[in-house]
């Protein structure tokens, strides 16, 4: 009895109160709902009809009482109780129906919400999920929207029934005697202030969980992956790593018990209240049925209605709970909404029309990387407050043209700033001045469907998703068929290996593509491109951190992706500087040479610096 009276005190001093809740949370809930207001509006019928049953039913009980005491005949007590019979039947039917109505509208919000996260995030600047933790966004996903679903599912068909019933049972007991429901009112106020305060620390306390629980899904997406279940097992920290996430688990644990006492304490204290109030009418009610002042059916009916009364006032002050806490959700899920992408397309917006190869330019163009406060949300990195240091220029005044077919290469140490130039072309991010074209218009005046089917990218990690191989070459161009994937596998030297496997296209290749070798995974994403067609191509180390076998075969698959169409490489061997038009060396965010190879050799400067130490014993891939 001690402990659990110390989680009640400790729960209710508890310094967790929550921020208050705006009107302008509840006009967005609202406007969510709008699209549902039809069967909102069959939903309220519905609740008002049962309410009225549900008050309906003391009343008849009391004449049946009436009836019974007075001598009447058999008959009217028999009608009375079929009365009842029926009403109850309705009662249980229009519940159904009731709660079917509910099931609708909430999972109705449900999609609607999750929709609405999803797009919202996949407009999201590249730079938002490289600070983000997944897991944060999946619990959004899942947890809080789920918790916001709550209101409209069982929340809200609670309190509207509740209301309805509490108003029209203390309407008719009024009018029974209105003596015995005034002092049946008098423990009312307990109800009230306990109901307040319960609300705002159950609200706090689900706030701390979702974001205990959004660590969690971190830390599982993180390190149930297959390089970070490596990385554990390499550093050999699976010990420590249960113990961080017993850590999370456990506060989670002691936040449900304590969530768990406060509602249980509240309820039996309010259970209590009603039973206390319920003595008060049979007692006040039998004296004045004793002095004949009241009927005796008027008592049981007033008894009857005292638990139409009591029992909504008890649901309710539980409601005010749910509602606070399924608004936090809500709240949370607002947070993600709130945040505008920088990246956006105009509203005018124009499609690229390149009947031949597309040119690339870049006119003295300018950038510095964001401050995270510009693009991401403290709750999501699990920080306090936001990085606000950014904007220092990593670009200075970079210009330069690719004419259609050509390839430029960049090329420079670590940190030049050749990977920021690559991640302009296609918006990952936007230049703070100057201008990026494609074909002499500004990428920024373009759609993203145009600009996507413009410019294509390899990367050195190859990113695949854990499906089949067809699935992922179709992402390039859905409706895709078997035909073409198989050209495009051919010419990406993959064919061979793919039609020895036993489930040939209908192969998964595991999450990331970890079921494929390096080189397989990056001929498999030549192959995706291939597919695309892109009259641009980035190639952004293609071949970094393959062995020479692999880099030869994939060199051979670069060949075919990059004939006849305009390339900007960034260069990591030998043969793809060679074959360049023009190679850019860049260095501390500037252009410092330019030029052919056999050209950039000859000056001797930064170039060949990099040629000797870098390039100088490796063979080309192709010849």
């Amino acid at each position: 009895m001690d402990n659990m009276w110390g989680l009640w005190s400790s729960a209710m001093r508890a310094g967790d109160t929550p921020k208050a809740l705006t009107r302008g949370t509840l006009n967005r809930v609202a406007r969510f709902a709008r699209p549902h207001w039809r069967r909102l509006l069959a939903f309220l019928v519905l609740t008002v009809v049962s309410a009225v049953l549900a008050v309906s039913t003391p009343v008849l009980a009391g004449k049946v009482v009436d009836a019974i005491v007075g001598g009447h005949d058999v008959t009217a007590v028999v009608w009375l109780a079929v009365v009842i019979a029926a009403l109850a039947v309705a009662d249980a039917g229009f519940g159904l129906i009731e709660r079917w109505q509910s099931a609708r509208i909430g999972e109705g919000i449900i999609y609607d919400l999750r929709r609405a996260v999803f797009e919202h995030v996949q407009r999201m600047p590249i730079a938002f999920f490289t600070r983000t933790r997944t897991g944060a966004l999946v619990s959004r996903l899942n947890n809080d929207v789920i918790g916001a679903q709550r209101t409209f599912t069982a929340t809200l068909s609670g309190l509207v029934t509740n209301v309805i019933q509490l108003a029209l049972s203390l309407a008719v007991m009024l009018t029974l005697s209105w003596q015995v429901t005034l002092l049946a009112l008098v423990l009312l106020p307990i109800f009230v202030v306990p109901a307040r305060r319960l609300g705002r620390r159950m609200a706090g306390l689900q706030r701390e969980a979702a974001n205990l629980n959004a660590g969690m899904t971190t830390q599982m997406t993180e390190r149930f992956s297959a390089p970070g279940a490596t990385l554990v097992k390499l550093f050999g920290r699976p010990v420590q790593e249960a113990d961080d996430f017993g850590v999370r688990a456990g506060r989670v644990r002691d936040i449900g018990v304590r969530t768990a006492m406060l509602t249980r304490w509240f309820m039996t204290s309010l259970t209590l209240v009603s039973a206390l109030a319920q003595a008060l009418v049979y007692g006040l009610g039998g004296y004045l049925a004793l002095t004949g002042k009241l009927a005796p059916g008027t008592v049981v009916a007033l008894a009857l209605l005292l638990t139409r009364l009591y029992a909504p006032l008890t649901a309710l002050a539980n409601v005010r709970v749910d509602v606070m806490t399924a608004l936090v959700s809500f709240e949370r899920v607002f947070e993600v909404l709130d945040l505008e992408p920088m990246i956006q397309e105009k509203p005018d917006a124009r499609t690229l029309s390149s009947p031949g190869g597309v040119s690339v330019e870049f006119s003295d163009v300018r950038f510095g990387y964001p401050a995270a406060d510009k693009y991401s949300l403290a709750s999501l990195e699990d920080v306090a407050t936001l990085d606000h240091r950014g904007g220092e220029e990593v670009l200075h005044g970079i210009s330069f043209r690719a004419e259609p077919g050509q390839m430029v290469a960049l090329v420079g140490s670590s940190g030049a700033g050749k990977s920021t130039i690559a991640s302009l072309l296609p918006r990952l991010y936007d230049v703070d001045s100057g201008a990026v074209r494609l074909s002499d218009v500004d990428v920024r005046d373009l759609t993203f469907a145009s600009l996507r089917e413009t410019v294509g990218v390899v990367t050195q990690d190859g990113h695949l998703f854990h499906d089949t191989i067809r699935a992922n070459l179709a992402y390039a161009r859905p409706g895709v068929t078997d035909d073409e994937i198989w050209a495009a596998l051919d010419r990406a030297r993959l064919g061979d290996l793919v039609r020895s496997l036993p489930d040939g296209l209908d192969t998964t290749v595991g999450e990331r593509g970890y079921r494929l070798s390096g080189g397989e995974r990056q001929r498999l994403t030549i192959a995706r491109l291939l597919l695309a067609q892109p009259k641009v191509v980035i190639l952004d180390e293609a071949t970094a951190h393959l062995d020479s076998e692999s880099e030869a075969a994939v060199g051979e698959a670069l060949t075919h992706a990059l004939a006849g169409r305009t390339a900007l490489v960034i260069a990591h061997r030998l043969s793809t500087v060679r074959a360049a038009d023009q190679i850019l060396v860049l260095e501390h965010g500037e252009i410092v040479e330019r030029g052919t190879h056999d050209e950039l050799l000859a000056r001797n400067g930064r170039y060949a610096t990099l040629h000797a130490t870098q390039f100088a014993d490796q063979e080309p891939a192709v010849a």
